[in-house]
């Protein structure tokens, strides 16, 4: 079984992106509200790969208390300052704050997990320029280790705007790397394990540890795993271990999609930059 290890394919795009921050002055802000433990560990994360990569990013820390027009007011700000190249603001809000109003807040060519409607419309209609950072980070995976899902049946398992959905589309897009069969599975599928056995590839975006088991995945299928969850003290994922031992190549947790999600978020801030310099009247 092959591993599909992220940070070799990471390393390759975030030097790609190192080499043109080099060129030119990247800002990103990340705005984080409430004191979501695995939110700090992502933003931290996030922050690190911003620095090593020559892009200056800087977190906005709201208190869990702040009220949706107090965040909405910090959105808007960061959003009209020009010195600001993107912005993202860290999921999950805290309970009471309006996720949707805080989304469409984000100016649409600062939007750098391309969440807000005008972003995930002109994905849907195959013409964006940058799309959520962990789909295409699955994308940027499959093309560094040579896989191609053209032609394949690719199963996707959870609808979420974050993944599941966005991947569904890029993977069916008549593009290199798509050209795939997709079926997109979530809680309402009737006999899931029927799909998911005739997966060639097989995308587990659910974020229920180990629930995936070995009687629902195929012999020398590709599996990629999504989850991440803290259990006993250790990381794992979606997908039980008798279900990867079953796989051609499988992606490990930790060390997967995680390091490419970041990488790809700051590969989002490239082309957005490219796209402002592209678009912009001289």
């Amino acid at each position: 079984m092959k591993v599909l290890h992220g940070k070799p394919a990471a390393d390759k795009l975030l030097a790609e992106v190192a080499a043109y921050a080099a060129r030119h002055t990247l800002r990103l802000g990340i705005v984080r509200v409430g004191e979501h433990e695995p939110s700090r560990i992502y933003v931290r994360r996030k922050l690190e790969a911003a620095r090593r990569a020559g892009i200056e990013a800087a977190e906005i820390h709201l208190p869990a208390s702040t009220s949706t027009e107090e965040v909405l007011h910090t959105v808007r700000s960061i959003g009209a300052d020009p010195s600001y190249t993107a912005l993202i603001v860290q999921l999950p809000l805290p309970e009471g704050v309006d996720e949707a109003a805080v989304l469409d807040a984000i100016p649409p060519e600062k939007d750098a997990d391309a969440l807000h409607p005008y972003n995930l419309g002109l994905l849907a209609q195959g013409r964006a320029e940058w799309v959520a950072a962990t789909p295409w980070g699955i994308v940027e995976l499959l093309r560094y280790y040579g896989i191609s899902v053209a032609g394949k049946h690719v199963v996707v398992l959870g609808r979420g705007k974050l993944v599941g959905t966005p991947l569904s589309i890029l993977l069916s897009r008549h593009a290199p790397y798509g050209q795939a069969t997709v079926t997109l599975c979530h809680s309402q599928t009737p006999d899931l394990y029927r799909f998911t056995r005739q997966a060639e590839v097989l995308v587990s975006a659910v974020g229920k540890p180990h629930w995936l088991s070995a009687e629902a995945v195929s012999e020398g299928s590709i599996l990629i795993d999504v989850g991440i969850h803290r259990v006993g003290g250790r990381l794992i994922g979606d997908i039980h271990p008798d279900a990867i031992a079953k796989a051609s190549a499988a992606t490990p947790v930790p060390g997967g999609v995680g390091p490419l999600t970041v990488a790809s978020l700051l590969w989002n801030v490239v082309a957005i930059h490219r796209h402002r310099l592209r678009t912009s009247p001289h």
